[in-house]
């Protein structure tokens, strides 16, 4: 066990925001809640740790600056910017503070999901074949296939997609990326939708030490499953809406190409100390990379990460300690914890 250790937890809640945004109501579907907060400070209290909450934005700068932890617990998604998720590491990399998870190029590049898929994909990932647009001028040059899914280039948490994001038709494709163009004041992503099972597989670690704790596939209960959509009011009601398979109900050697696409794309990217890589099959069943989330919500019993690792039989206090212990191995505090 490592020493007792003064960790700041940096976290953007989403009270502190309410009341203060227009537009979709999932503007805030990205921030923490206290609850989350309290729920990684007590964990951290389980081995000893004394945590402590630092905010996120300004406040988090004037606290560091103010009393510096010996550790950063960074869950902070940051406001305003596309490079959002990288303010926090980026001050602590300047002020030689600690931290957990990623760096601030992989969150920045990881926030960008175009940028994202055109890196993994340098690295040898199979992802479906996807364009970028700024406005619906651009619509008339997509060379794609139908079917089509439109979602915001640098939102997570299943922002901007909703049941009828899926497009079979150009008609459908301009009404979502209108919505979203005009919700979000950002780039739109529309890649060819993979009509296979979907999986969101959890990484622990970094580099060579990065391994899968598990893949989880997600079934909808009811509706075609060639047609479903991870939604976000699918996400906000996953209890009546999917089932989770912890293992899959899939073949090994099926199981085995999904995981070992994800930590393919985890490397790609350099994520660190955890991250959960989304993937889908295709027509032709094979695995394709959607997305990467170095910073994965932490929720207790809601989360899909933390949903996985409890019914691969790691509980949240231990899912806690292993990303400290994996942060503090960077640091050359600790021995790097084993696979």
């Amino acid at each position: 066990m490592s020493p007792a250790l003064d960790i700041g937890i940096a976290a953007d809640l989403r009270p502190d925001r309410e009341g203060t945004a227009g537009g979709p109501d999932d503007l805030l579907e990205e921030y923490d809640s206290p609850a989350t907060v309290e729920a990684i400070a007590a964990a951290l209290r389980s081995r000893g740790h004394r945590p402590r909450f630092l905010g996120g934005g300004r406040r988090f700068l004037g606290a560091v600056l103010a009393r510096p932890p010996e550790l950063v617990f960074n869950i902070a998604e940051g406001s305003l910017t596309r490079s959002r998720e990288a303010h926090v590491p980026a001050v602590c990399e300047m002020l030689g503070i600690p931290f957990t998870g990623s760096d601030p190029l992989t969150l920045a590049v990881a926030l960008d999901k175009a940028v994202a898929k055109r890196l993994v994909s340098s690295a040898g990932v199979a992802t479906p074949r996807f364009a970028v647009v700024l406005g619906l001028e651009d619509l008339a040059r997509i060379d794609l296939a139908f079917p089509l899914i439109a979602k915001p280039v640098r939102e997570g948490s299943s922002m901007g997609i909703r049941r009828n994001s899926r497009a079979d038709d150009a008609a459908t494709l301009r009404r979502e990326v209108g919505r979203l163009l005009e919700d979000y004041s950002e780039p739109v992503l529309i890649e060819e939708f993979c009509p296979g099972a979907e999986f969101t597989v959890g990484i622990l670690g970094e580099g060579a030490h990065a391994r899968a704790i598990g893949v989880m596939e997600i079934e909808p209960r009811s509706g075609r499953a060639e047609e479903f959509v991870y939604s976000l009011e699918v996400k906000r009601n996953w209890r009546e809406e999917v089932l989770y398979h912890v293992p899959p109900r899939r073949p090994a050697r099926l199981v085995r190409a999904v995981e070992d696409l994800a930590l393919a794309s985890c490397r790609a990217l350099g994520c660190r100390d955890l991250c959960r890589i989304d993937v889908r099959l295709s027509a032709d069943g094979a695995p394709r990379f959607l997305e990467a989330n170095p910073l994965p919500g932490l929720a207790p019993g809601s989360g899909d990460f933390v949903i996985l690792a409890e019914r691969c039989g790691l509980p949240y206090e231990e899912l806690i300690d292993r990303v400290v212990q994996s942060a503090l191995a960077r640091a050359g505090r600790e021995p790097c914890p084993s696979a």
